[in-house]
């Protein structure tokens, strides 16, 4: 069974699927409290089903989660390294990416929610080349849409990202 920073794997049940354990344990679905709740995790002024201006504050409110800033920016200022660990317990590149499927559809599905959105080298690692690059986003991306499935969340928008290389310095996007 493979194992990842000492959560294990499991059998799902058919050939080929496999689930994780949580990667933030112990806390649950955050939910609304209301402003005089005291519980850190909880919504104090967020209630989806809060009804204004004929709409569920759901229905106006449709948050997304940044895939780059949750799940891939490691703090990095230009006086130096990050300083955040973004592997989320993986050590073989493939693993970390995997890692940050499971631990990202993990917390919007806790938040509540219901979108995300993505640069293609947010999801795969770029490899050595093109090829590579394509290997990893064909393997990445069936996981990615069984969670969507899973949890039954959608994508707002997925892009290339043509900024982050220096190739891209005059232009080449």
């Amino acid at each position: 069974m493979p194992a990842c920073h000492g959560r294990r794997f499991h059998s799902a049940g058919r050939k080929g699927e496999w689930s994780m354990k949580e990667f933030f344990p112990g806390i649950s679905k955050i939910g609304y409290e209301g402003p005089k709740s005291r519980n850190p995790l909880s919504f104090k002024y967020y209630d989806p089903e809060k009804v204004v201006a004929g709409k569920t504050m759901k229905e106006t409110l449709k948050f997304a989660m940044s895939y780059w800033h949750t799940l891939c920016g490691e703090g990095v200022d230009m006086f130096g390294a990050g300083t955040a660990d973004k592997t989320f317990g993986g050590t073989a590149e493939m693993e970390v990416y995997q890692n940050k499927v499971y631990a990202g559809f993990e917390l919007m599905h806790k938040l509540g929610i219901e979108y995300f959105c993505f640069h293609d080298k947010d999801i795969a690692p770029e490899g050595r080349n093109l090829r590579t690059f394509q290997e990893n986003l064909d393997a990445i991306v069936p996981l990615i849409k069984e969670q969507m499935q899973k949890y039954g969340i959608r994508l707002l928008w997925g892009t290339a990202n043509c900024f982050n290389n220096p190739r891209y310095v005059h232009g080449a996007g």
